[in-house]
């Protein structure tokens, strides 16, 4: 399958409300995209329904998403005093500095320096290899979707359920290459008016292939569960 063929499949098999979208990280010159001032989490908020976005350190706009994304170095010192601040006193996200200092040590290391730039786009309109999809999607679907991703090997992907949406949605994926299920943070979920129902399933683009050949094989995809008599409930 391309790129346009896979996310008409998964539109069709699963009732997608919103459009896959794939995330590339690239240091080669592209121009697919807009390219203005953005948060990583509107851009996956308007992407989901059809738009793409080429990132870099100069249109980056939020700190944190800058910093998970490879953008700007680790926060240290007085920077790193006013995301503190920031976070227990203004956002209100977590108790107290060490909780968000635990929070942090605790978590796969952010993508620091790792591209100049990054896509974020409608996977049917991708033009280079994604590095993973992002589903905006509800529970069952989320459900399905995981069991077609472990159907082949049975073995359930380390989870990352707290931190940043841009960390938790895609950091965790790109530098574990593990799928993760994610309900992002309040603050982005809130500003950007993400639905209620939302949630956020990454997955590593070298186990789609698998999980599309899984389809016809499982019931969470489109074979037919047959119940034996014996398990039958009269």
């Amino acid at each position: 399958m391309n790129y346009k063929e896979e996310a008409h499949a998964f539109k069709k098999i699963f009732k997608l409300k919103y459009e896959p979208i794939a995330i590339s990280f690239t240091n080669d010159d592209v121009s697919l995209g807009r390219y203005e001032k953005t948060s990583i989490c509107r851009a996956l908020k308007h992407a989901s329904s059809g738009e793409s976005f080429l990132i870099d350190k100069t249109v980056s706009i939020c700190p944190g998403g800058s910093q998970y994304c490879g953008f700007s170095p680790l926060h240290a010192g007085k920077k790193k005093r006013r995301v503190q601040k920031f976070l227990t006193k203004g956002e209100k996200l977590t108790s107290s500095i060490v909780t968000f200092e635990r929070m942090q040590r605790l978590a796969i290391p952010p993508a620091t320096d790792l591209a100049d730039r990054i896509l974020i786009g409608p996977l049917e309109r991708a033009e280079i290899r994604p590095d993973m999809i992002l589903f905006l999607c509800n529970g069952e679907q989320a459900c399905r979707l995981i069991t077609l991703d472990t159907y082949w090997d049975g073995i359930s992907p380390e989870q990352q359920i707290i931190g940043a949406l841009c960390y938790s949605a895609i950091v965790y994926t790109i530098m574990s290459g593990n799928t993760n299920m994610s309900l992002g943070d309040w603050t982005a979920r809130s500003h950007q008016k993400f639905e209620p129902d939302v949630i956020f399933l990454s997955v590593p683009y070298e186990r789609i292939d698998n999980l599309l050949k899984a389809i016809p094989h499982c019931s969470a995809g489109d074979a037919e569960a047959r119940i034996p008599e014996e398990f039958q409930i009269d």
